[in-house]
């Protein structure tokens, strides 16, 4: 009984403690800060403005509530269903037609480009979300 309280305890803490995690910070090549996505995928520039969102069932939300597209599975794909681009398990991005875009490095959350140049760095934000932001500029 112990054990079960234990459990329920940890899972009361984990599950208050969870919203208030902070923003993971969105940066440039530079390093510097360029935004922010919580983990409720809300996107924000650097001043606090809201880009948009990833909502809990993938959809791919724009500043005016337009629908960018959509996750499934680290798959990309528009308004129309169709796939623009993938995550592979090794955090290479390709396009809807198998050409690498660049990747995302899973130790430090460097983003590349397919010639290897620094495009910016995402930590601790989920990979699928990087690629749409870095790569799919869904919120450009």
């Amino acid at each position: 009984m112990k054990t079960y309280f234990k459990y329920l305890l940890v899972t009361v803490l984990l599950a208050t403690a969870w919203p208030a995690l902070p923003a993971q910070v969105l940066r440039d090549a530079d390093f510097n800060s360029i935004g922010r996505i919580n983990t409720n995928g809300m996107v924000r520039d650097e001043a606090g403005k809201s880009l948009g969102e990833f909502s809990a069932d993938g959809t791919v939300i724009g500043r005016n509530g337009e629908v960018k597209g959509k996750i499934s599975r680290l798959e990309i794909f528009d308004t129309a269903g169709a796939r623009i681009g993938y995550i592979n398990s090794d955090g290479t991005v390709h396009d809807g037609e198998s050409h690498e875009l660049g990747t995302v490095s899973l130790g430090d959350g460097k983003v590349s480009d397919a010639k290897g140049s620094t495009l910016g760095f995402a930590r601790g934000i989920r990979v699928d979300w990087i690629a749409c932001y870095y790569f799919f500029h869904m919120f450009d």
